[in-house]
């Protein structure tokens, strides 16, 4: 982990400090929000009034919002922390709260001391953190939004009912904010007149998509990963076009390829991972499921649902695997998977073929087949297996 902030390289961060930097996954993958943000705050930093240290992300859900604050702490070495606001939000949950404590000092344990408690705002103002507002146009207390307001001016302080706050020089406030929901109102102008850079985030492009799902979740099928990503962008567009209040997110687009991954049809967890996540009001549910038709992907998904079961182990007719039980005896059938099992596939003549002589030719035999007509098989390699799947794709 780097020991100092990238954009103060003189200041050492404490052990705590250092346990709130968020580490980057290896399924992350950099957007080009994130790039752009971290090159417009480093190239600003050191500018006196042109320094960017407010920035607003405005999004719907699973547009990466959140994840995006979480990289800049990574980016920047600071550490990250967030609040997330509340319509009935009050200053305290801004400014810290005085608080009684029971005092056990001369064993008089009944005597009540009051003790300032500061608010996640105010660490991570005085301390140079990270700091995520989520969802501030939640709020209804015009004196809260006043108190923000006051905060991210560039050199801001907060009245506090102990002291008075100032702003640490490497604080950065990401407020992060959904469009249009229950409960959404316009962002304040003197909130938003803060900001000195901001981001709309919608859903990436399909090739970004499937690249994120990859990631996460280590699926690779590119057929299925394309037609479940334009399934959720139908969705999204649909959604936005009537209204509807649900979102069509990366969130759903990568549980929902988890689901198929793990084996479930792509049809029914279409249902239960997206499509009532979005709404599951009767109406609403028609107007979708009409605008997945429309554009023919109701009939993609049966046929790519059809495909994908059809591929699951043990249906391939072709191929047989063979495991060795305890007792040393071959068997074609196993109650659980064999990693040592070998896997033999039918030969390519012995379908139709038998053993029995022709009237013609009494002496001749087939040699795809051994007694009784049995087919032979032989062993798959990693390019036999690769082959057949392929052929067995393109058939189905």
């Amino acid at each position: 982990m780097k020991q100092t902030s990238i954009l103060s390289p003189t200041r050492q961060l404490s052990e705590e400090e250092k346990s709130h930097v968020w580490q980057k996954p290896p399924s992350h993958i950099e957007s080009e929000a994130e790039k752009r943000i971290y090159q417009e705050v480093v190239r600003n930093w050191n500018r006196g009034e042109m320094k960017i240290s407010t920035i607003l992300l405005e999004g719907d859900a699973g547009s990466g919002k959140t994840q995006i604050a979480k990289a800049l702490s990574a980016d920047f070495n600071l550490p990250y922390t967030k609040v997330t606001c509340f319509a009935d939000m009050d200053k305290s949950d801004v400014l810290g709260s005085i608080l009684p404590v029971l005092s056990e000092e001369d064993g008089h344990s009944d005597k009540v001391e009051y003790r300032y408690y500061p608010s996640e705002i105010v660490r991570a103002y005085e301390n140079g953190w990270l700091l995520e507002i989520q969802e501030p146009t939640v709020i209804r207390d015009a004196a809260v939004l006043m108190a923000l307001n006051s905060a991210l001016e560039p050199d801001g302080s907060l009245n506090l009912p102990t002291r008075i706050a100032h702003r640490h020089p490497d604080f950065i406030a990401v407020i992060t904010t959904n469009r249009g929901y229950n409960g959404f109102r316009p962002l304040n102008e003197a909130l938003r007149d803060r900001v000195q850079h901001a981001e709309k985030l919608d859903l990436p492009p399909k090739a970004v998509m499937m690249e994120r799902v990859k990631a996460k979740t280590g699926y690779e099928s590119e057929p299925v990963l394309s037609l479940l990503a334009e399934t959720i962008m139908v969705l999204d567009e649909t959604a936005r076009a009537n209204a509807i209040k649900g979102v069509a997110g990366m969130r759903s687009y990568i549980f929902w390829v988890d689901a198929v991954q793990s084996g479930a049809s792509i049809q029914k967890s279409l249902y239960y991972k997206v499509l009532y996540k979005i709404t599951t009001d009767p109406q609403e549910l028609v107007i979708l499921e009409q605008a997945l038709a429309s554009h023919g992907l109701t009939e993609k998904l049966e046929e790519m649902d059809h495909i994908c079961q059809s591929q699951k182990d043990g249906e391939n007719p072709e191929v047989m695997e063979l495991n060795i039980s305890e007792n040393g005896e071959f068997s074609a059938k196993t109650d659980q998977a064999d990693k040592n099992a070998v896997r033999l596939r039918k030969s390519e003549d012995s379908e139709g073929h038998s053993d029995t002589s022709s009237d013609e030719n009494t002496d001749i035999s087939s040699n795809d087949n051994g007694e009784n007509g049995t087919p032979f098989y032989h062993e798959l390699d990693k390019s036999d297996t690769t082959e057949l799947q392929k052929k067995n794709f393109v058939n189905s």
